[in-house]
């Protein structure tokens, strides 16, 4: 199988030669993520970080990691109240962050020319970029209780009203990557890390933001993954999201205590993709731990609408070619297993 032809027998849960792999890193550090907007460099160093990683690696899923963007700006510097967040006015087609999310894209699929994998770009959850707009840490760490909590308690329509606008946005940007830029789907990160929102109030306001925008991208792509972000160990209550209508699901494996066997069953038979933690053994380990990891998490989830991937991104300097120990690791599984 090509890779194309292999990862849609995965979506499809049918028998595939070999699992594939798709493991995905960021290419600059934390502290540049979000500034490629202002500054030049960051930007170039994000989109030069592709090139350096596939002459090293051709992925069996490619990703466009959007670092020096990542999070869409939405100014909230005038809201001291939850009513005010009725009037944000998040960026739409033709304003900068469009224009950079195209041109990053785009020069960045460049690199893959004539790669059959498939091509995805990385969606953000309408909360995730309003809390992220009021100055809380990306990922949201614990601490004392943010603004965006009290807005909630004091006025969850207008939140909600902030949300449902926000995901036209998002919407927008995914429909101009898909259709302008050529991207197959979407890998839509959401989260809920330690109980964020109340589990009432998140299902009763933040998801339907949530389901609006992949209501809007399925009706794109056939192709859009679900990644439930547990980003740094932080878990996520993964049932808020057995009804999100994904082609795969991605979870945090390690954050949340549940295998990819136990996942494919509490999401109705999905496809699932994970395995690995963020760190540890991928990062680490010597080739043989890294291919036993593989054939221990093979022995409980099996081949079929199964790939490997990890809880998030993996660290940004890891060595490259321990991807490629992963795949050989999974074509030797497959060899032995027929």
């Amino acid at each position: 199988m090509n890779k194309k032809e292999r990862f849609m027998h995965y979506l499809k849960n049918e028998p595939v030669d070999r699992v594939p792999v798709a493991i995905f890193h960021h290419f600059t550090d934390r502290g540049e993520w979000l500034k490629g907007l202002k500054s030049p460099e960051i930007f170039e160093k994000n989109i030069n970080g592709h090139k350096a990683a596939r002459e090293v690696f051709d992925p069996d899923v490619i990703k466009v990691m959007n670092d020096s963007l990542m999070i869409m700006p939405v100014d909230v510097s005038f809201v001291e109240k939850a009513e005010d967040l009725r009037r944000i006015q998040p960026p739409m087609p033709g304003s900068p962050f469009f224009e950079k999310s195209r041109e990053l894209t785009d020069r960045v699929f460049a690199f893959y020319e004539g790669s059959e994998a498939p091509r995805y770009v990385t969606g953000f959850s309408p909360a995730m970029i309003l809390k992220t707009a009021m100055n809380m840490e990306f990922p949201s760490l614990p601490g004392a209780v943010p603004p965006l909590l009290e807005y909630l308690a004091e006025d969850p329509e207008s939140v909600m009203a902030a949300l449902d606008k926000i995901a036209d946005s998002v919407i927008a940007l995914d429909e101009m990557l898909i259709k302008e830029c050529g991207a197959d789907g979407i890998y839509f990160s959401v989260n809920n890390q330690n109980n964020y929102f109340p589990k009432e109030a998140y299902l009763k306001y933040i998801a339907p933001s949530e389901k609006k925008v992949m209501a809007a991208d399925n009706k794109l792509s056939d192709m859009n993954c679900l990644h439930i972000c547990g980003y740094a160990g932080l878990a996520n209550d993964l049932d808020l999201y057995k009804d999100y209508d994904a082609a795969a699901i991605n979870w945090a494996v390690h954050a949340e205590g549940v295998s990819l066997k136990d996942g494919k069953k509490l999401f109705g038979g999905k496809p699932v993709f994970g395995g690995f933690e963020q760190a540890g053994v991928i990062y680490t380990g010597s080739r043989e731990a890294v291919e036993k990891a593989v054939f221990d998490i093979l022995d409980g989830a099996g081949q079929t609408g199964v790939m490997i991937g990890a809880d998030c991104t993996v660290p940004t300097d890891i060595d490259d070619n321990r991807l490629e120990w992963i795949r050989k690791a999974c074509e030797k599984y497959a060899e032995a297993h027929k």
